[in-house]
């Protein structure tokens, strides 16, 4: 089993900036993919960004590309979550997950593991 637990959240103003990190333990994989999702109130759990394990490659929603940066930090077991100029409809709460297996990245259904959340407000 994989362990994720989020923290970093929190409330800004627009055009502020947070980072968030995702802490893994238990079980670990040579080979993963870590993903960012996002859940509004009222609203289905959406992709944010994913990067696999070493960092090579790196997925955005066209909604975040140019503000939010995803990266890891293999040695700490830890991916992060640097959000920029935030607006008020970037509020949701945020999970982090891990899938190990091949296929896609940016649906709920790719990923095997998930953080308990952590909640992100944008004041305006």
């Amino acid at each position: 089993q994989v362990q994720l637990v989020e923290s970093g959240g929190g409330l800004v103003q627009a055009g502020g900036s947070l980072r968030l990190s995702c802490a893994a333990s238990g079980r670990t994989f040579s080979n993963f993919l870590m993903g960012w999702f996002r859940q509004a109130p009222g609203k289905e759990r959406e992709f944010v960004a994913a990067t696999t394990s070493r960092g090579l490659l790196r997925y955005y929603a066209d909604s975040v590309k140019g503000r939010f940066t995803i990266s890891s930090d293999n040695a700490k077991n830890t991916v992060y979550l640097q959000m920029f100029s935030l607006k008020p409809e970037d509020t949701a709460v945020y999970y982090c997950a891990q899938k190990t297996g091949s296929g896609g990245y940016n649906s709920i259904d790719d990923y095997e593991y998930w953080g308990q959340g952590t909640q992100v407000t944008v004041s305006a």
